[in-house]
């Protein structure tokens, strides 16, 4: 997770003119993170709404497996830890 300092620093406004928020930042890196790039709103949304706890341990076991789908992955991992199932 990024700080705000690091995040304003590498803040380009010309060619990131439509992400002014953290959560658009982290939406935009889950989405290139699972090669997802199409999906980017569905991960801004997710960002916004879900905690961060959560989307951090479903990505961290998504890096970790080698899998066919990511997303698809990524996806139930998140739903199971929302659920506390695990």
């Amino acid at each position: 997770m990024q700080n705000i300092k690091s995040i304003l620093k590498n803040f380009n406004p010309v060619e990131d003119k439509y992400i002014s928020r953290e959560f658009q930042s982290f939406g935009i890196y889950l989405a290139e993170t699972l090669d997802d790039y199409k999906h980017k709103s569905l991960y801004i949304r997710l960002a916004k709404n879900v905690p961060r706890a959560i989307l951090e341990k479903a990505l961290s076991f998504v890096k970790d497996a080698n899998a066919k789908s990511k997303p698809r992955l990524f996806m139930w991992k998140m739903k199971k830890l929302k659920e506390g199932k695990e």
